[in-house]
């Protein structure tokens, strides 16, 4: 029996560290007691091994072997590129 492994979808705040992308994925929870809806972000660390994943692209990861401590996940798609604005700053007024 072949088992299927987990994915994630998540949009990528971190790109600094070389072939590693960290995915913030947030997820809805309801309170036990008092049944209101609590948003959950975890940051996932993924392989990113073609240095394509940018600051703000929405990626689905995927569950794989240990690649390092903190690497468990790798990504598996990015779905949409995201923009985020470079400003240098001198331009910051």
């Amino acid at each position: 029996m072949e088992k299927k492994h987990k994915t994630r979808v998540g949009v990528v705040v971190g790109d600094k560290m070389d072939k590693t992308a960290v995915v913030a994925v947030e997820t809805s929870v309801r309170h036990p007691l008092y049944k209101k809806t609590i948003k959950r972000t975890v940051k996932y660390k993924a392989h990113d091994g073609k240095k394509q994943c940018q600051l703000g692209d929405t990626v689905r990861i995927i569950e794989t072997r240990p690649l390092s401590r903190q690497k468990r996940w790798r990504v598996a798609e990015i779905i949409t590129k995201g923009e985020v604005v470079k400003v240098k700053p001198d331009q910051i007024t």
